[in-house]
């Protein structure tokens, strides 16, 4: 009987295993980081437009189709960087409507964070360290969606490449959103014009004179399928992100290399 009974219970712990396993949800297929300029340029009704941005393209119906789709769902987590990198919204799971408006909400009600100077190397650098390591579960790809107006202006260009490949390392994706805006960031580089207010130091490094999507293609994007989607202006910012969304959480710029 007592073996009997150690039998019964053996197999009870078993049975009890594989139904905790069946239970696991799969892994995600994606880990999309979004990385948001925050620095002096983005006055309050530009960081506004810039959350409320996310926010609707994570209310989009066609976002969360794409987000939730497939088994496991879609990692999500924000960034906000200026003078420094601070993780706005951890991870979490998106893997139903109510995950994507719950995400929506809580980004909707982000603090402005403060700071004067675009560091996109030391952002890269807390994404590398700090972001991608705290991930809750692996994932298929990891994609950091990076939007701003500017270029670098606290990063030497050779610091600002290692910080870049050290990210990539990570085998992580890096994508850009440049955020064009007349007057103030046609031509990028050392001596470029800007517009008062515009928050960005003339800066000494050698860096040439370009237009802000070169600069992006040159120094921001990397790794595989990577791609550039611009925004024409903060008011084009959420119709650009809800697009680049899909493409980023689908396997259509994977597949294509781009």
């Amino acid at each position: 009987m007592r073996r009997l009974a150690r039998r019964g219970l053996a197999a009870l712990v078993v049975l009890s295993v594989l139904g905790s396993v069946a239970r696991a949800e799969p892994a995600p297929a994606v880990a999309l980081v979004v990385a948001v300029d925050v620095s002096q340029s983005v006055d309050e009704a530009r960081f506004t437009l810039q959350m409320e941005g996310i926010a609707a393209a994570l209310e989009d119906p066609e976002v969360v189709a794409t987000m939730t789709g497939r088994p496991g769902g879609t990692l999500f987590a924000m960034v906000t960087w200026a003078d420094r990198a601070s993780l706005a919204l951890g991870w979490r799971r998106i893997a139903s409507r109510s995950d994507a408006l719950a995400a929506a909400a809580q980004v909707r009600a982000t603090p402005r964070q403060s700071g004067e100077f675009t560091c996109l190397g030391q952002m890269f650098r807390t994404v590398a360290a700090s972001v991608i390591p705290a991930m809750p579960v692996p994932a298929g790809r990891i994609v950091v969606d990076v939007s701003g107006d500017g270029i670098d202006n606290c990063t030497d260009p050779d610091s600002l490449e290692a910080e870049r490949s050290a990210l990539l390392a990570t085998e992580a994706t890096i994508n850009g959103l440049p955020i064009l805006v007349p007057g103030e960031n046609d031509v990028v580089g050392a001596g470029a014009y800007r517009a008062p207010g515009y928050g960005l130091r003339a800066t000494p490094l050698p860096q040439e004179r370009m237009g802000l999507v070169q600069w992006y293609r040159d120094h921001v994007m990397g790794g595989p399928g990577a791609f550039l989607l611009t925004a024409a202006g903060y008011d084009d910012f959420s119709r650009a992100l809800r697009r680049k969304f899909v493409v980023e959480v689908s396997d259509a710029s994977h597949r294509a290399g781009r």
